[in-house]
């Protein structure tokens, strides 16, 4: 069966949907978290479950411990049907933790975010989400290697991260 350009735009707003969730999650932007879920929807992510605003008052408690954490999103299956569509995305979520010694560790995760989209208003958003976990990996963190420390810029989780800046960012004048 062939897309239509109506079915093509769904799923690329349904993929923003989910890659705008991990921005929010990584730069600790309930906001942004927030805007991608109806606000009706249900998340059950294992020991936080809850409607939306119980899961993000879970991720505000949660995601501080954290010096830094890192979503890649990987393969991404959507079906459509109608105004309501499933979602199964394939993830690796990166958690470092820095500890009192000066160490750390990484927490990583093997998971699946499976999604119920529903459009509603015009808009495709999170209705009800499950994170099947499939696997997870703890590594520890020698001591001057948990964060920072060496050349570039390190993202923040404070509002003044790249992200947050660069659309008004200009370099040197050439002269």
């Amino acid at each position: 069966m062939a897309l239509t350009m109506e079915d093509l735009l769904a799923k690329q707003e349904i993929a923003d949907v989910i890659h705008r969730y991990a921005r929010g999650i990584d730069r600790i932007d309930m906001d942004l978290v927030r805007s991608c879920y109806h606000p009706d929807a249900y998340d059950d992510h294992g020991s936080m479950k809850g409607n939306v605003d119980e899961f993000i008052a879970g991720a505000e408690q949660f995601l501080p411990k954290f010096v830094a954490t890192m979503h890649f999103m990987g393969n991404m299956l959507i079906d459509l049907d109608g105004d309501v569509a499933r979602a199964e995305t394939y993830a690796v979520a990166y958690h470092r933790e820095q500890l009192a010694d000066g160490c750390g560790r990484d927490d990583i995760w093997g998971i699946r975010y499976v999604d119920r989209f529903e459009k509603r208003d015009g808009n495709w958003l999170i209705a009800y989400r499950v994170v099947a976990q499939e696997w997870r990996r703890v590594d520890p963190v020698p001591a001057g290697r948990v964060r920072g420390g060496g050349p570039g810029m390190w993202g923040t989780r404070d509002g003044n991260d790249a992200i947050d800046w660069v659309l008004d960012a200009r370099g040197p004048a050439a002269g």
